[in-house]
């Protein structure tokens, strides 16, 4: 006679329906959300700053309860977990509102146009959300581009002109640009799909001519060009070789990401 505890061990385990809906699932996406909000606070520190990254964050975590309330309503349903979503990201959004509320009160409105200018992609990000198509390659792009704003609205609320904050936005959807493509070709390798690596190159190219253009209007200092261009080297001869397993992948993301941002804030420190 089978033991019941043996056979409760050996059940799947079941994810609670609350954190079905509240956490995040794309571990790459508490990155590229943290990178800009590091990045805007060590070049202009503030408290108004710490607010609107504390609202990125929490935009972040609030995605995952919206978008399943955005699917469910594009296919004509109320499910429970539905509901469990609403009431999640109306809390969510609620805080939200007061965070960037009292960014206003303290800084007035000097941050708010690249957040509105990030609007549209954020947008497009959302439409693919409501179809359950969050996962292509053109809603990653828009997400991530679009929250690299938040590096240019912290620098703002911080006193920086427009160009260091839209320099640093510039650095930032560079390196999702050359970044995003490439992480998904690495996986689709590691799965065992054949992908052509020329058209990563013209990422990594488009990477490089970002920062290339934002250096000559005089925004992004010459070591975040470089630091762009050895990341954009280095991914395009990666590809070229044996992939990585999916942690090391991860983990390399994590420490090019960590490194751009120090290199720019740095650079614009001490320059």
């Amino acid at each position: 006679m089978s033991d019941p505890g043996t056979l409760e061990r050996h059940q799947p385990h079941q994810r609670s329906p609350l954190r079905a809906v509240a956490v995040p699932s794309e571990h790459g996406g508490w990155a590229l959300t943290a990178e800009p909000v590091l990045l805007g606070l060590l070049v202009a520190p503030s408290v108004a700053g710490a607010a609107i990254g504390t609202a990125a964050m929490l935009a972040f975590l609030a995605r995952t309860p919206l978008r399943v309330v955005l699917v469910d309503c594009w296919r004509h349903r109320r499910l429970p977990r539905t509901i469990l979503a609403g009431r999640v990201s109306a809390i969510e959004l609620l805080a939200l509102g007061a965070l960037i509320a009292a960014a206003a009160l303290r800084s007035g409105g000097a941050w708010w146009a690249p957040l509105l200018a990030a609007v549209p992609l954020v947008a497009v990000e959302m439409w693919f959300d409501m179809r359950s198509r969050s996962r292509r390659l053109a809603p990653e792009l828009c997400g991530a581009v679009g929250i690299a704003s938040v590096a240019a609205a912290i620098a703002r609320a911080g006193g920086t002109g427009w160009s260091v904050a839209l320099g640093l936005w510039v650095v930032l959807a560079a390196r999702s640009v050359a970044s995003v493509p490439f992480a998904r070709a690495q996986v689709q390798r590691i799965r065992g799909h054949i992908v052509r690596p020329h058209g990563m190159d013209v990422a990594q190219a488009a990477a490089l001519a970002a920062v290339l253009a934002g250096w000559g209007a005089g925004a992004v200092p010459v070591a975040a060009v470089a630091a762009v261009g050895i990341v954009a080297a280095g991914q395009a001869s990666w590809l070229r070789l044996r992939p990585p397993p999916v942690v090391v992948l991860g983990i390399t993301q994590l420490l090019i990401g960590t490194a751009i941002v120090l290199t720019t804030a740095g650079a614009i420190r001490l320059g």
